[in-house]
């Protein structure tokens, strides 16, 4: 039986000690992996939405949508201000909504005294809305 070369070996771990990444960075691989997949992902999507997309602009795709101007028009015309108090209120009142999901879904983990905060919260924006809707913020005309 022959006897194996130990000296041949040891080059060979040597060398696969060099290739080989640290451990702390194969623990990083499925993040590379992600984001390397999602912005392939990304780009062909891009892709074929510019190859196979019909691209036939017509009156009604450039008329007024939500905006309640028009989409070419100069850029420093006037306009309603109600458009962008509307945007912010709904971005409040969404966030602060959103605020409320964690606390109720641990309701037993949060115990009297999350309760009483969320209801404080909940008093405050009630306070809020209340107000708004003195001072007209929600009326359109």
């Amino acid at each position: 039986m022959a006897e194996p070369n130990v000296a041949a070996a040891a080059e060979v771990a040597r060398t696969l000690e060099a290739v080989t990444p640290p451990g702390f960075l194969l623990d990083y691989l499925p993040v590379v992996i992600f984001i390397v997949l999602s912005a392939a992902i990304g780009i062909a999507f891009m892709l074929a939405s510019w190859l196979f997309a019909p691209s036939s602009p017509d009156p009604e795709k450039t008329s007024a949508y939500e905006c309640g101007f028009n989409a070419f028009d100069d850029a420093r015309m006037k306009f309603d201000v109600r458009f962008y108090l509307v945007a912010i209120l709904f971005i409040i009142f969404d966030l602060e909504i959103a605020l409320l999901i964690p606390g109720v879904i641990e309701m037993d983990a949060i115990g009297p005294f999350g309760y009483w905060s969320i209801m404080t919260f909940l008093a405050v924006l009630t306070v809020g809305f209340i107000y708004e809707w003195k001072k007209g913020a929600l009326e359109w005309e």
